[in-house]
């Protein structure tokens, strides 16, 4: 009977913190739209050229999206499993950093885009216009059938 307690009271300790893990994510908000365009599976490669070179030592996948984000919406915290190009279709994105403590804006027109360098690089993409905001993505270093997204708490340097 005291094995039980014991169990029992471990359970009850440890499913809290669990679930406050779950919890302390951000989800989007506002996206509308979200669609995976098309997937690549590669198995360990290298390529060069002249002026490229790309190298993997296991299985990966390249994944290219595109997602609208209604104004006021956003990606919440997330990280990605290696490098990103995001390209604004639409509107204007704002772009914050989880490791900048000013929790400075970079925003991305219409034809403007950036590179993300994904391997735990937390940050939030904002819809903080009037119009909807549509972005193409092409995540590198993806697992296997995996997402291309990685849910983050929100870091503590924002006011959001």
């Amino acid at each position: 009977m005291k094995r039980i307690v014991i169990i029992l009271a471990g359970v009850l300790f440890l499913a809290p913190l669990t679930l406050a893990g779950v919890a302390w994510a951000t989800p989007p908000s506002g996206v509308t739209h979200s669609a995976e365009l098309g997937r690549i599976s590669l198995g360990p490669y290298h390529e060069s050229s002249p002026s490229f070179k790309i190298f993997s030592s296991a299985p990966t996948d390249t994944v290219v999206m595109t997602t609208t984000i209604a104004p006021g919406g956003s990606t919440g915290w997330h990280s990605h499993p290696g490098p990103a190009f995001i390209v604004v279709t639409a509107g204007t994105l704002t772009v914050y950093d989880g490791n900048d403590p000013a929790c400075t804006p970079h925003q991305y027109g219409q034809g403007s885009g950036f590179f993300d360098p994904g391997f735990g690089h937390v940050h939030i993409a904002r819809n903080e216009g009037s119009t909807p905001v549509t972005v193409v993505q092409t995540y590198l270093d993806v697992p296997p059938g995996g997402s291309p997204r990685i849910d983050a708490p929100a870091p503590g340097n924002c006011p959001f």
